[in-house]
């Protein structure tokens, strides 16, 4: 039992010191919430770690670390506490995007969203991606949605217990996962 409470005080001491450089870092309270679109299409508020300076709007460097390292996520397992969220799912998404759904591609409503994903996984360096693009607005609505509906919408109907214990495993070790791969070797079973 002490054990248990000693690893229990080191991290909220370290969750502290991370949202304390997160904040003296980005000029902020440390902390980032926005709308988004959850189970059967409500509303929700979702939390992360603020990554942009608050006046200037840039990525900081300590910001870019906690993308890559998805700690910027963390905050999001308030989301979970509250029933929001699930840890494995697909990403809610901003309004806008989850209206456009129609016909069968709206099973994915029915799911709670998660911090991670299978379309997060295939998407891991999307600011990367479409930074590339001449018109990167197009190329997230005209291939990356599509395909991102295309993957939540095969999890809707194949998640089990395993796949989401590969999924967290794989977004925490960052090893190479072909997400498409792996969904051409399950549907072909």
């Amino acid at each position: 039992m002490l054990v248990l409470a000693l690893v229990v005080s080191f991290l909220f001491v370290l969750a502290l010191g991370i949202v304390f450089i997160t904040a003296l870092d980005t000029f902020s309270s440390g902390f980032f919430a926005q709308q988004r679109i959850g189970k059967k299409g409500q509303l929700f508020t979702i939390y992360k770690l603020r990554t942009h300076h608050k006046y200037s709007h840039k990525v900081s460097a300590w910001g870019n670390f906690l993308r890559r390292s998805k700690i910027d996520e963390i905050p999001q397992i308030i989301n979970i506490l509250k029933g929001e969220m699930t840890l494995v799912g697909p990403r809610p998404d901003v309004p806008g995007y989850a209206e456009t759904l129609q016909g069968e591609n709206k099973i994915i409503l029915t799911l709670k969203p998660g911090i991670t994903g299978l379309a997060s996984l295939k998407y891991r360096n999307e600011e990367a991606l479409l930074a590339q693009q001449t018109h990167p607005q197009q190329y997230n609505d005209e291939v990356i949605w599509p395909n991102k509906v295309r993957i939540n919408k095969w999890y809707a109907h194949n998640r089990t217990f395993v796949m989401d214990v590969l999924i967290v495993f794989y977004t925490f070790f960052p090893v190479s996962f072909d997400v498409d791969r792996f969904i051409d070797g399950k549907s072909d079973k």
